[in-house]
């Protein structure tokens, strides 16, 4: 498995001595070594690797990762090129598309958005295949609790966007009055018609990281990008 490092590190070290931290390690390298588990164990902590705390500009809030071969790598919502894009990412797609009136790109891969500042974490960092939320009440919700609090107690502005009432119930913590938070229902077809559509979460983002002097994330994703 991959290791946390940096200063999300720092923020999160005292995590790892406690009780429910250590019931968890020893869970998912068992999950790991005996069953198909997404992401791949490389990839497991890619939201922290790309956006460093003191980057965070923006945070959304995601469920569980993936569960089908080849989709997850760690990013909430995003999947590797050549991957078939997901629903709820065709939506997102189009609000951004209706929103700030981006190209729709024909891939999922959301790395740019992730090394501009974008913290795309899921709420649950693991899954196994084909078996959506297996890995719920594992311990996983407690740690990234912690990595959401860390943010929280950020002395800057900082959006965050809560898709669907998973991500909204981790209001509660978000008690910073320096922050934005955006709520609308999921991005997912069963509930994209209900006011995700039109929420325009991309436009007021950026309009508020400006007006707190803060330079504006590149929502647009290019079908001939490189890597990020």
């Amino acid at each position: 498995m991959s290791e946390i490092r940096g200063d999300w590190y720092e923020a999160l070290k005292g995590e790892f001595s406690k009780e429910y931290y250590k019931r968890l390690f020893v869970t998912v390298h068992q999950e790991y070594r005996t069953r198909q588990i997404f992401p791949p164990a490389n990839d497991l902590f890619n939201a922290f690797h790309f956006t460093p705390l003191k980057d965070v500009k923006v945070v959304i809030l995601g469920q569980d990762p993936y569960h089908n071969v080849g989709q997850a790598h760690g990013l909430c919502f995003s999947v590797k090129k050549g991957v078939k894009i997901p629903p709820s990412l065709v939506n997102i797609y189009r609000e951004l598309h209706d929103d700030l009136g981006c190209e729709i790109p024909q891939h999922g891969e959301l790395t740019k958005w992730a090394r501009q500042g974008v913290l795309m974490l899921n709420t649950v960092l693991t899954v196994r295949a084909h078996e959506a939320n297996s890995h719920r009440d594992i311990g996983w919700e407690e740690f990234t609790d912690a990595a959401i609090k860390a943010v929280n107690e950020q002395d800057r502005p900082i959006v965050f966007i809560l898709w669907g009432a998973p991500a909204q119930r981790k209001k509660k913590m978000l008690n910073n009055p320096k922050h934005l938070i955006l709520e609308a229902p999921h991005p997912s077809p069963l509930s994209a018609y209900r006011g995700f559509f039109g929420s325009k979460p991309f436009s007021k983002a950026n309009q508020f990281l400006e007006q707190n002097g803060v330079e504006k994330i590149d929502w647009g994703i290019e079908n001939n990008e490189e890597d990020y």
